[in-house]
């Protein structure tokens, strides 16, 4: 992954040239200053159509091992690239059946023949589809987030980084109570899969370790960033989201718990722990990621930290 591919692919994936419209890029729906989701309940596709699910926050996304809301089996950048470029049913990007128009355009513009060239040196036809896909991978590769009040916090020793109330909410947030890193956990505050983002409360994974419906467990880095909430986008707020969780505490209780997924929250929550667990999810806000690219020029990411 060179300089020169990552500053290709980050000029591609703002290009408006590569959708059906000319209208939209892969920014309409990962917006930098949204820690690159796009505040829609459910993306939209170039020709207006809504997507199934809302779109995923593409930070860390260097660290996954598989990609997507529900397609475990998407397992590198460049596959998943396929599906927003390609994809008919809906329409995202819609470039199924222009790839070699848009290679041949891209190969007339001059500054876009240079950053081919010199993004794969040696190769005859640098323009192709094939390396538009690896060029955005690998630019989508250097957009790392780790420098929130949580991390000077905790990596950094900065005992101060972190507020009365949001260590509060660090204590509660990783409490066996609450249970939130049951299944936002590690680095990115993330994991695996679910039934439907826990909206019955189910015990998930019943048979065989799989679910019908299930859908990735999101990371909650930049969260105060990314509304609205879960996979349908459902909940405009962190204070509904919480509401929602607590709720089906309450219900597990009143209905004695049969079914109830131990992961979820044991009983609900006050207002005053909503209170400090929005303070501490509002300190993994990474505010060097965001200036990164809201002032001025997009630039490429820094060395990802070593935490």
């Amino acid at each position: 992954m060179s300089e020169a591919k990552v500053a290709l692919g980050q000029r591609l994936f703002f290009d408006s040239r590569l959708s059906v419209t000319g209208r939209s890029s892969c920014a309409s729906c990962h917006d930098p200053e949204r820690s690159f989701s796009d505040g829609r309940p459910v993306a939209i596709g170039a020709l207006g159509e809504a997507l199934p699910h809302n779109a995923l926050a593409l930070i860390n996304v260097a660290y996954n091992i598989r990609f997507g809301w529900t397609k475990r089996t998407v397992r590198s950048l460049e596959a998943q690239m396929l599906e927003p470029l390609l994809n008919q049913h809906p329409v995202e990007i819609g470039l199924a059946g222009r790839e070699a128009a848009l290679s041949a355009a891209l190969s007339a513009d001059p500054a876009y023949a240079a950053a081919f060239a010199a993004a794969y040196p040696g190769d005859a036809a640098p323009v192709s589809f094939e390396h538009i896909v690896k060029a955005i991978a690998s630019f989508e590769r250097t957009l790392i987030s780790g420098r929130s009040l949580f991390d000077r916090y905790v990596f950094d020793g900065e005992h101060e980084a972190l507020s009365a109330e949001a260590k509060r909410g660090m204590a509660l947030f990783f409490s066996s109570r609450v249970g939130c890193s049951g299944c936002h956990s590690g680095f990115d505050f993330a994991g695996n899969w679910r039934d439907s983002e826990g909206e019955t409360g189910r015990a998930s994974f019943a048979r065989n370790g799989t679910s019908e419906e299930a859908v990735r467990v999101p990371t909650l880095r930049n969260i105060a960033l990314t509304a609205p909430y879960m996979h349908d986008g459902r909940f405009a707020t962190l204070e509904a989201v919480l509401d929602h969780y607590s709720g089906l505490a309450q219900r597990a209780r009143a209905s004695g718990g049969r079914h109830y997924d131990r992961r979820l929250p044991r009983s609900a929550l006050t207002s005053a722990e909503r209170a400090e667990l929005i303070a501490f999810l509002s300190s993994l806000t990474d505010e060097s990621f965001v200036r990164r690219f809201a002032e001025g020029p997009h630039t490429p990411a820094d060395t990802p930290p070593e935490h």
